[in-house]
């Protein structure tokens, strides 16, 4: 089991910019898949972006070319930059750890992404 820790959320304008951060704690970091999840008012939550221990990474249609998920093992962290912000990508953004081996699935607390003018 980890524990997560989101950060980074806030309020900007369109077509800026903002990174997230997740910090894990407990268990190995290496067999965690992560990633970062949404859910907006009234919607289910969906995945936007996901990264494998070896660094291979998946997103969401709606956010590829903007946004692009990191991790530091080192740090134990990953990361949601996400650029060229539009009103539809607001929602509170979850970080997951998917456990390669258990296949079971730890979440953080959320941060907001609010993006208006």
């Amino acid at each position: 089991q980890v524990q997560l820790v989101e950060s980074g959320g806030g309020l900007v304008q369109p077509g800026g910019s903002l990174r997230l951060s997740c910090a894990a704690s407990g268990s190995n970091f290496s067999i965690y898949i992560m990633g970062w999840y949404r859910q907006a008012p009234g919607n289910e939550r969906e995945m936007v972006a996901r990264i494998s221990p070896g660094s291979s990474t998946n997103y969401a249609d709606s956010v590829k070319g903007r946004f692009t998920i990191s991790r530091d093992h080192l740090q134990k962290q990953v990361f949601l930059q996400m650029n060229s912000l539009k009103p539809e990508d607001t929602a509170v953004y979850y970080c997951n750890a998917e456990n390669m081996i258990s296949r079971t699935n730890d979440w953080g607390q959320g941060t907001q992404v609010t993006v208006s003018s």
